[in-house]
């Protein structure tokens, strides 16, 4: 394994993992900073992995539509692993508590979180969806 490349690495780490979301912390181990960086941004274009924000990477598969890499979870899902795995409690936002609670017939669009009193705001997304915190929304105070 020694005589392994970091991309060869980083890709049978991600192939071998049952986590879908990582950090680019994870790799540090693999050597310096600007080659696991160029090893990332290789396994993005090869498709193994989806950038989702700054130093978060999710496990990607071609979607059966275009071919063209997509993450392997929900917005939702990946941004609450997200939040897990930095250590910040989070939950959905009210509106899916509501439909989740059975108070709602609704299913909203948005991905949108709680992170409670938590001041985080990093920047989740997929595309052009982005993930919402609870108390960024308009029309609320928070």
């Amino acid at each position: 394994m020694s005589n392994m490349t970091i991309p060869e690495r980083i890709e049978q780490r991600v192939r071998r993992s049952k986590r879908i979301v990582f950090l680019r912390s994870d790799f540090a181990g693999l050597g310096s900073y600007a080659p696991v960086g160029r090893a990332l941004r290789l396994m993005v274009k090869k498709g193994v992995l989806a950038k989702v924000g700054y130093g978060i990477y999710v496990k990607a598969r071609p979607s059966v539509l275009t071919g063209n890499p997509v993450p392997c979870a929900s917005l939702m899902d990946i941004a609450l692993e997200v939040m897990a795995r930095l250590g910040v409690e989070a939950d959905v936002g009210k509106a899916m508590r509501n439909h989740r609670d059975g108070l709602s017939t609704q299913v909203p669009m948005a991905a949108v979180i709680d992170t409670g009193r938590s001041r985080v705001r990093r920047k989740i997304a997929i595309g052009k969806r982005v993930v919402l915190y609870e108390g960024d929304l308009p029309g609320r105070a928070g």
